[in-house]
């Protein structure tokens, strides 16, 4: 209990049950106000929302060194999401999205974590922490109690500090890969 509590500190999350689908209404929240980036002030929102732009997100991707994938798996990707938490920032009205994560899940039991990203401009600066923190009060709300992701060595003890272990009962994880 002591883990979901360090991302639910002062919500009253474990008196307010809900479900996926009311959570999953919610669209562009302010989560941070005033945010300074290169020396400009920036607002900062969440959306819950599946209807991204593909190829802002696969910019965003490139932006942090990834491959390129093909839009239309991106696409199937999305569409066979649990859930997809997005955070943009507003510059000369328009959106533009800096962070990004998605879920696959089984809708009772677990979940896991996939494509964490923040763009480079706005790494430092608190909103991966901010961005996991979303991602996992909404997958508390939709009740998911077992919440897993892979990561690269070099992240690993980034998600070490928002309270995730490797392999808690020694069990390693196993995998397929074509030829």
């Amino acid at each position: 209990m002591a883990f979901w509590k360090f991302f639910f500190k002062n919500t009253g999350i474990f008196d307010m049950p809900r479900s996926i689908e009311s959570v999953k209404s919610i669209k562009n929240i302010l989560l941070i106000k005033n945010l300074e980036n290169k020396g400009q002030v920036t607002d900062i929102y969440v959306s819950l929302d599946n209807n991204i732009d593909l190829y802002d997100l696969e910019k965003l991707c490139e932006s942090v060194g990834w491959v390129r994938r093909p839009i239309k798996k991106v696409k199937t990707a999305i569409d066979n999401s649990f859930l997809i938490v997005s955070l943009f920032c507003e510059q000369n009205k328009k959106k533009r999205l800096i962070g990004f994560a998605r879920v696959t899940s089984d809708s009772a039991f677990n979940a896991t974590i996939w494509d964490v990203v923040i763009h480079p401009e706005f790494q430092g600066k608190g909103l991966g922490k901010a961005l996991m923190n979303q991602t996992i009060k909404h997958l508390r709300y939709a009740d998911i109690s077992t919440i897993t992701l892979f990561a690269d060595p070099n992240v690993v003890s980034f998600y070490r500090s928002l309270g995730f272990i490797t392999d808690p009962d020694g069990v390693k994880g196993m995998f397929w890969y074509p030829l």
